[in-house]
């Protein structure tokens, strides 16, 4: 575990996040592989996790603990403040698809946070997750999988993906999370993208489905402990890349206000495309978590259906803080997936993250994260 500092920095601006569309359960094909031009300087090699043998097991000595936000911080899930109404409501959570020929998303711009989650090929996904925020198009939807059940379990969410494998749902049914799938109430095609990139979804109609199916409309607990004093930063980081695969590396970029995000050396834009609205811009955030869990392979029990790779959730492991210009790290530590991550210092106290919108990377321990 690492030391924990104090200092004042209150870090408050704007993310971005769109989402997209896709057809359910067809593996993608991988790009061929790319070199970031990127040479960061101060590397971090992720160790081994310390974990449970499943994404959903739980543990005998599980203990729940609360937290106290800071006084002048809101109860949201990135502890900024939202409108009348929207700080008490339940969190929409969209899978958004992150293949290269799903780019520009549509949405993700609008984000209060972002889990982004390892699938086939290298490729990663995004679930946007709105709570004081909505978009009625996001997209390109995508597909669940199984370690999107164990994030999304503590939270209560209604959450839109284009479908799943059999046993996949099975995991979500087990896990009871509300799932809404592309039935056309929640989901619609876009004949400007091809399939199957091109289904798109509102976080609108979501809630509405979400009313009508009778699921709790509460808010979840905030997703880390925020203060108007976060932690302090033990080095600078204006710069940072995460290598999950033989694709090119994502790149974060601290521009002095929020960290803009690159594929290599290309910016990873947004874009609402409709003829009426016509934007666009580069994806942005203000804080950067990095949950360094060990990677598995997932099967069907039946052993019929394809297997998929996974991330531990549950258990402990190395996680890296970044926000404004400047990093620190700290322990991710959780019992069981009923419960919300953790991060904590060397005595197990909860660090300290400023308000703001915030991305969540649940990365490969195998891999490699640096930052200069």
């Amino acid at each position: 575990m690492k030391p924990l500092l104090k200092t004042l920095i209150v870090a408050v601006a704007l993310a971005t996040i769109a989402a997209a569309c896709s057809a359910g359960n067809a593996t993608e094909a991988a790009p061929a592989a790319t070199t970031t031009s990127t040479e960061p300087v101060t590397t971090s090699e992720v160790p081994t996790t310390a974990e449970t043998t499943s994404t959903t097991s739980t543990s005998s000595t599980s203990t729940t603990t609360t937290t106290t936000l800071a006084a002048e911080v809101a109860p949201t899930i990135n502890g900024l403040p939202g409108e009348d109404g929207t700080e008490d409501r339940r969190i929409v959570a969209v899978k958004i698809d992150n293949h290269p020929a799903a780019r520009p998303q549509s949405g993700i711009e609008a984000a209060d946070a972002v889990y982004e989650v390892l699938v086939e090929g290298g490729l990663t996904r995004f679930i946007g997750m709105f709570q004081q925020s909505d978009s009625d198009y996001v997209g390109p939807n995508r597909s669940g999988r199984p370690t999107d059940s164990t994030l999304m379990a503590p939270l209560g969410a209604a959450f839109q993906i284009s479908g799943a494998q059999s046993w996949v749902q099975d995991i979500f049914k087990r896990d009871g999370v509300h799932v809404s799938y592309d039935t056309g109430a929640t989901t619609w095609r876009m004949h400007h993208r091809v399939a199957p990139h091109n289904l798109y979804t509102s976080t609108l109609k979501i809630r509405d489905y979400a009313d009508a199916r009778g699921w709790p409309d509460e808010a979840p607990s905030p997703l880390f402990v925020y203060g108007n004093e976060p932690t302090e930063a033990s080095s600078s980081a204006d710069t940072i890349t995460l290598d999950w695969s033989d694709h090119p590396s994502v790149v974060w970029k601290w521009d002095g206000e929020q960290y803009l995000r690159f594929n290599g050396t290309t910016p990873h834009e947004w874009v609402d495309d409709r003829a009426s609205v016509d934007e666009a811009g580069q994806i942005a955030t203000d804080t950067i978590v990095v949950i360094e869990g060990r990677k598995y392979t997932a099967s069907d029990p039946a052993g019929k259906g394809s297997s998929v790779p996974a991330i531990h959730t549950v258990g402990t492991g190395d996680a890296l803080v970044f926000y404004d210009g400047g990093m620190f790290e700290a322990t991710w530590t959780r019992d069981s997936i009923d419960e919300l991550i953790r991060i904590v210092d060397d005595e197990g106290n909860d660090v300290i993250l400023p308000a703001g919108r915030i991305w969540i990377n649940v990365f490969p321990d195998n891999r490699t994260v640096a930052w200069e």
